[in-house]
């Protein structure tokens, strides 16, 4: 056999053991991302927004 043939028979046998999330685990974990991702956002917008009202008020 080949290279790839073994490589592929080798992929869809560990593909048997792998542990596949529910659908109610896949949403809950898709939630979690989305407002992860929300939360960061925002955070990350806060301090964008102080700094740059810092150096726009302390440049002129």
């Amino acid at each position: 056999m080949s290279r790839l043939s073994n490589y592929i028979l080798d992929t869809k046998g560990e593909l048997k053991h792998v542990c596949w999330p529910t659908k109610k685990q896949t949403t809950m974990f898709t939630l979690l991302v989305i407002f992860i991702s929300i939360v960061v956002s925002v955070y990350l917008g806060f301090f964008d927004y102080i700094f740059s009202f810092i150096l726009r008020n302390s440049i002129l």
